[in-house]
């Protein structure tokens, strides 16, 4: 398995809505990790974020994961 890189915690404010602001972003993030030699790239989004979903369902492909986390 080779390197890596994994967004956390990407947001916006809505008033850069519709504006390039998110995807000047991601295609930062997409460069450095190229640079650092890491083709691959993953994030995650909640499933309500209408906005950025429709952005990711451009430039990326939606996997089968699902996220869980320890109940309590």
């Amino acid at each position: 398995m080779g390197p890596l890189c994994y967004l956390q915690d990407h947001y916006t404010l809505p008033e850069a809505g519709g504006r390039g602001v998110a995807l000047a972003l991601m295609e930062r993030a997409f460069a450095e990790a190229d640079a650092a030699g890491a083709p691959d790239v993953h994030w995650h989004t909640a499933e309500n974020n209408d906005a950025g979903r429709m952005l990711y369902d451009r430039i990326g492909q939606l996997t089968r994961h699902i996220k869980y986390r320890r109940a309590g």
